[in-house]
């Protein structure tokens, strides 16, 4: 433990002299781990009438020893001689590795626990682009974050890779500290949960395990598809599970998939996972990746300086690169340092040249004529139906969708698929697109075939 002593007060320079004895009895009482996590991140500021004074790096932190080790700390302070009743415990205004600004609103993390990391201040509510992909999901975590009564316990998220999964839980994260910072939120990998239970189970300590998981007000674990085919690791997290919920805790939850799309995860955690709100969140469209990339410009432009883009790039950037948001987000501040080291305009030419590599893993394979014939099989219809004049409900439905998969998935003009749909014009293929994007919103089994189809053309 770390001291900090005031000259002026006897009592603590007296216990200066004793305390390296002090805190190893106290590893050798609590174990290494314990030790490690808790006791070494105080500071002692003072002792004052009778009170020790510490400083933690989080209330978190300091509410745990004031009701874990409390006793323990008093009764080998008083050993060393020193007359103190209690112990008292602030938050430090500042944190090392944290700009200042930041320290007094991080919320607490699981690795702030364990090792002294923190959220990331970017991934807020403020920075998060919202479009029909995903604003179903954004207004679930602003209904939590909001810290009221738990309506849905728990909020399962889950999408592929760079859809806004775990901006989400911090944006959740850092709301909830600012307008409650009464409760508790931990935030936490699975990865890191599995790792802190394995610990635990070697240093004989899962009862102060089973303590810090379950007295927090809101538990949240991220990608939780890491803890699947763990036996062990699933059974501590589901008692966790149903522990919180008894107790009307709030659970945040996210995964790269569906609960009961998870490999080896176990039935009985699936089942209760989706007894919440479970949301997807869907692969980005035109016009989400188009705000984003104009979003992130303003921000880089404050780090890089005032940069020309040409017209027509964040359009282009916004087709090519579909898949991944980090990839999309990576490859215009590629731009902007480039164009920032050699003053110059960021034009086609550069974007080819300097997203070379992106541009070639990001091209699409998947043609019109490809999604024609599967979307005509998926829905049993003739592909000369398709392309014809037929305008049925059960020939234009699928027609639509057919459009609608051939702008997601292809890098063709919108007058390059009313050419490959029987010579229609781009109007009527914008208009089709568009009716697919708010019948998706409406219609889960219309979003459920699309997603199906989804898969099986980038497979």
């Amino acid at each position: 433990m770390r001291f900090a002593w005031n000259e002026e007060n006897r009592l603590g320079c007296e216990v200066t002299d004793s305390w390296a004895g002090i805190s190893n009895e106290l590893r050798r009482e609590v174990g290494e781990s314990n030790h490690k996590s808790w006791i070494e991140p105080l500071e002692c500021l003072a002792i004052k009438e009778g009170v020790a004074h510490f400083r933690a790096p989080s209330r978190f932190v300091g509410d745990w020893v004031k009701r874990n080790y409390h006793d323990q700390i008093l009764t080998l302070i008083r050993n060393s001689g020193t007359d103190v009743t209690r112990l008292d415990f602030v938050v430090s205004g500042a944190v090392a590795a944290r700009p200042k600004a930041e320290a007094a609103r991080a919320p607490v993390s699981g690795d702030d626990v364990l090792q002294g990391t923190v959220l990331d201040p970017k991934l807020n509510f403020d920075n998060f682009v919202v479009g029909k992909p995903n604003e179903l999901a954004h207004a679930a975590a602003r209904r939590v974050a909001e810290g009221g009564a738990v309506t849905f316990n728990p909020l399962f998220l889950y999408g592929g890779v760079g859809l806004g999964k775990t901006h989400l839980m911090q944006a959740i994260a850092w709301e909830l500290t600012e307008k409650r910072p009464d409760l508790q939120v931990l935030y936490l990998s699975a990865e890191k949960f599995m790792y802190r239970f394995v610990q635990a189970l070697r240093d004989r300590e899962i009862m102060d395990f089973k303590n810090i998981f379950r007295s927090v007000d809101v538990l949240m674990v991220d990608d939780v598809q890491f803890i699947a085919g763990k036996d062990s690791t699933q059974e501590e997290f589901f008692h966790t599970f149903n522990a919180l919920v008894d107790q009307n805790k709030q659970i945040v939850i996210s995964a790269d998939r569906a609960p009961g799309e998870i490999k080896d995860l176990e039935a009985r955690i699936s089942s209760r996972m989706q007894c919440g709100l479970v949301v997807d969140l869907h692969p980005t469209n035109y016009e989400l990746r188009l705000g984003i990339l104009q979003r992130k410009a303003a921000h880089f432009a404050q780090s890089y300086g005032s940069v020309t883009i040409s017209d027509g790039i964040f359009e282009f950037l916004a087709h090519r690169i579909s898949n991944n948001v980090r990839v999309l987000e990576g490859a215009l501040q590629r731009l902007f340092a480039f164009s920032s080291l050699i003053g110059q305009e960021i034009t086609m030419d550069m974007v080819q040249d300097c997203l070379s590599d992106i541009l070639r893993t990001s091209e699409r394979r998947v043609t019109v004529e490809e999604i024609q014939r599967k979307v005509a099989e998926h829905f049993n219809i003739r592909l000369s139906d398709m392309l014809g004049p037929k305008r049925t409900r059960t020939i234009a439905r699928p027609r639509q969708i057919a459009m609608y998969l051939s702008k997601e998935l292809t890098s063709r003009s919108l007058p390059e698929i009313g050419r490959r749909f029987g010579g229609r014009d781009h109007t009527t293929i914008l208009h089709g697109v568009r009716k697919v994007e708010e019948m998706r919103a409406a219609d889960s089994q219309l979003n459920e075939d699309i997603e199906l189809l989804r898969r099986l053309l980038e497979n």
